[in-house]
């Protein structure tokens, strides 16, 4: 049976090799903490992680790299954004298309009274209409916080518009970049952003449990730390840091995870993001044309591959798509992901709630010929 993996928007399954060997020479070579010792191994993973951090602040055009900061995952670099930022009384302009490392702690403080929040409504393609930002602006408005694309659809949002908007009214503008970094271009300083968050473990090639932010010098000064604790620095003091990375760096370093995370970059500036980005739009437009010729099949998006990321939603009329995945893998060796993708709002927007959709999101690796098998299967089950 073939093997193919189609749910990149979760995680990038295959890796560079590079990126295995960087990880292989950590643990083997290395194995030290970072910062926290004097002696080689120790100073080697210190150099790992400053590597990493010049890395992504050049692909990200970040002014400084100690403005860049190291996390488990994009998720806790949302949290970081929403808890650190936000106070009593702020109010949040979001859309209708976020993930739930977006809704979820928006939520949250909502409940607890502390902000207001207006989920702006895309249309059922996902598409934001930037109108809609400036209507919901207030004068307690404090952020605006947006995906740069949904994980459901695809769909691209309006980033430079929105971008605009904040500062023309002098709002912190935070950026989820998990299905963009790595495959579009990102300028940290050309869309004035305050804080932009990234994941290491799907296009930008890295080991899961790697991200990060990058977080703009006025959001540096008003965010508050939400875990404190050792840094290798200044320890002589009871308080955390107060200068950049430290800040908002406590804790052992995923200096492996780092490690792999540069060669992941290297090895998408050494191919070019424009060849990624052309290679899995190409096989995307292949993908969405094929299953428009498959009777019952529904896409969901903007079904234009200038309007989206390589991610295409479907549900085909009769059958579930927890059932349809599975027969996908089980039968034919095809990877998908099927249900809410952990964007409810998103599914709600677009018509697929609560079912769900069956999701296709390409990689860089995968192939032509994958293409055409997934389409060749896809029309077996649905034709019997």
């Amino acid at each position: 049976m073939r093997c193919v993996y189609l749910d990149n928007a979760a995680t990038s399954r295959h890796k560079p090799n590079s990126v295995i060997e960087a990880v292989n020479n950590y643990l083997k070579n290395i194995g030290c903490s970072p910062g926290r010792g004097g002696y080689e191994c120790s100073l080697k993973a210190g150099r790992i992680v400053l590597e990493t951090r010049l890395a992504v602040a050049e692909f990200f055009n970040v002014p400084n790299p100690e403005q860049v900061i190291f996390t488990h995952n994009i998720t806790h670099s949302l949290n970081y954004a929403i808890k650190g930022l936000l106070k009593k009384g702020d109010h949040v302009v979001t859309t209708s298309m976020e993930h739930n490392s977006v809704v979820r702690p928006l939520r949250s403080l909502e409940k607890r009274g502390i902000i207001g929040v207006d989920f702006i409504s895309c249309d059922d393609t996902g598409m934001l209409n930037p109108e809609d930002v400036s209507r919901a602006i207030r004068d307690d408005t404090r952020m605006i916080v947006i995906t740069h694309a949904s994980n459901v659809a695809g769909t691209l949002m309006p980033v430079r518009e929105v971008a605009q908007i904040a500062q023309k009214h002098n709002l912190f503008f935070v950026l989820d970049t998990a299905q963009t970094a790595g495959v579009y271009d990102i300028d940290f300083q050309e869309l004035n952003l305050d804080v932009l968050a990234f994941t290491g473990h799907k296009s930008l090639m890295g080991p899961p449990g790697t991200g990060g932010f990058a977080i703009s010098k006025r959001a540096a000064r008003e965010m508050v730390p939400l875990i404190e604790g050792g840094t290798g620095s200044i320890s002589d003091r009871e308080y955390q840091p107060d200068f950049l990375p430290d800040r908002f760096e406590s804790g052992t370093m995923n200096t492996p995870g780092l490690a792999g995370l540069k060669a992941g970059i290297d090895f998408i500036k050494e191919v070019g993001l424009n060849e990624i980005r052309g290679h899995e739009l190409a096989l995307a437009k292949k993908l969405i044309e094929g299953l428009e010729q498959i009777k019952g099949v529904r896409i969901y998006g903007p079904r234009n591959i200038n309007l989206q990321t390589p991610t295409i939603s479907i549900t085909v009329e009769g059958f579930d798509t927890g059932e349809l995945s599975f027969v996908l893998d089980n039968e034919y060796g095809i990877m998908t992901r099927s249900g809410l993708h952990c964007a409810p709002l998103a599914h709600r927007t677009i018509g697929s709630f609560p079912e769900g959709t069956l999701r296709f999101s390409i990689g860089y690796f995968n192939t032509e010929e994958e293409i055409d098998y997934t389409l060749e299967c896809m029309e077996r089950i649905v034709g019997r």
